[in-house]
């Protein structure tokens, strides 16, 4: 007899792109369903159905959970390909959220061209999402929920289960094959945030409202719709408050916005850039700080952001790491150096050197230089106020000394010297600042 997730499956294949076919497979109860309900289908092994586990290392059996993963898999003639992946923890986030995010990161980068990737996640998880958002003061693209499709490094990823199956059905597919589980003793954790909706919260509003998933997933419905009327709308505003050229936004302009279009807008500017959106108070403080006065550059820190208000725009970038004021590299000619924060320094000519060598060095305050051609000294905070430097490049800016003497700031502006040492190399600096 059939099955309500075989049944489920077979029809949403008739629908799905005739693509490949992979599995997001952990070895827990609800990806195993999905594995083994699709490995019966003709259907979907005719589209090279496969398995990729990924292996996170944070538990002292998750070699032993791989290899199960190869076995199971096995066991059907079915590839399963295991990665392992780096949780990265200095990021600011929790664990479950840096978990995630590597977890992503694997199934991107080892998805095959045009491949689907296929999650078990059901009507069950996306009501604890949908709380979840909602408990953190989410607009209605974070309450509309998961999507049941999106585009994932060089494919897709699919939610099949994700408005018709739940994790009751999946259970109960378990017990009617007999299939072997991992169970992860985090998932009975109530410490997470979402574990606690899971085994206390929900359960208890079942009990005074059967129909609380369904209310729950029919809001997410209309959310995701109100959505998308929203997205027309940022989407316009923001082809007309971002700056191509250096990525910015215009700050006075995003503040004017309604609320419904300024929290999505910003999410979308910052995602580009690779970068996580902040949480309801951080949004709080970049508005307070949109309305400082102008000759301040306030920045707003947050997990891996920092953004920076800086002559009326809004700037992001990835979280530098610390840099040491007393950073220097001596004995340097015009060879590709790696500079703190990520930037860069070399010669525009890969094959040129300097005659002496310089001493590289960042600021540490007061430094000054008589740019070549000019009748005064300047102080470089000068300088870089004339050029309008951003406050974030002034502390990266890579300083040249020659016997302690300032010859060169980057490729800005040389000394009469460091013009002399430049042209007789036959070659000009050129500095990469970082991200």
């Amino acid at each position: 007899m059939s099955h309500p997730l075989s049944t489920r499956l077979a029809a949403a294949l008739v629908q799905a792109p005739t693509a490949p076919l992979c599995v997001a497979y952990s070895g827990g109860p609800d990806s195993t369903a999905l594995l083994h309900a699709l490995a019966q289908l003709p259907a979907a092994r005719g589209r090279g159905l496969r398995a990729l586990h990924v292996d996170h290392g944070l538990h002292a059996d998750s070699a032993a959970w791989a290899e199960h993963c190869r076995r199971f898999c096995a066991g059907l003639d079915l590839a399963c390909e295991v990665v392992r992946a780096q949780v990265e923890t200095h990021r600011g986030e929790g664990l479950e959220a840096a978990a995630r995010h590597a977890r992503y990161a694997a199934f991107a980068a080892h998805l095959h061209q045009g491949e689907i990737l296929l999650l078990a996640h059901h009507r069950d998880d996306q009501a604890e999402t949908v709380l979840l958002k909602l408990l953190r003061g989410a607009g209605p693209e974070g309450l509309g929920g998961m999507r049941e499709h999106r585009p994932l490094g060089r494919g897709e990823l699919w939610r099949p289960l994700l408005n018709d199956v739940a994790r009751a059905q999946l259970r109960d597919y378990i017990a009617m094959h007999q299939l072997r589980c991992i169970e992860d003793p985090s998932n009975a954790d109530t410490r997470p945030a979402r574990n606690r909706l899971r085994h206390e919260i929900l359960p208890r509003l079942a009990a005074h409202w059967p129909q609380a998933v369904d209310s729950i997933l029919h809001s997410a419905t209309l959310s995701r719709a109100a959505a998308g009327a929203l997205r027309t709308q940022w989407l316009a505003a923001f082809a007309t408050l971002h700056d191509d050229t250096d990525g910015s936004l215009d700050a006075t302009s995003w503040l004017a916005l309604a609320p419904a279009l300024r929290e999505p807008l910003l999410d979308h500017w910052l995602h580009a850039r690779g970068l996580t959106a902040p949480t309801t108070a951080q949004r709080a403080q970049i508005e307070r700080q949109c309305m400082t006065r102008p000759d301040r550059s306030p920045c707003i820190r947050w997990a891996d952001t920092e953004l920076h208000i800086w002559k009326r725009r809004l700037w992001a970038r990835a979280l530098p790491s610390p840099v040491d004021p007393a950073w220097q590299e001596a004995g340097w000619r015009g060879e590709p150096l790696a500079l703190p924060g990520g930037g860069g320094l070399a010669l525009r000519d890969a094959t040129a050197r300097l005659s002496v060598p310089l001493t590289v060095r960042l600021r540490r305050g007061g430094e000054r230089i008589k740019p070549a051609g000019d009748a005064h000294t300047r102080e470089l905070r000068d300088l870089f106020q004339q050029v309008a430097l951003p406050p974030w490049q002034r502390t990266a800016c890579p300083l040249l000394y020659e016997d302690g003497q300032l010859v060169a700031v980057a490729d800005r502006w040389a000394s009469t010297r460091g013009r002399q040492l430049f042209e007789s190399a036959g070659s000009q600096p050129r500095w990469r600042p970082g991200p």
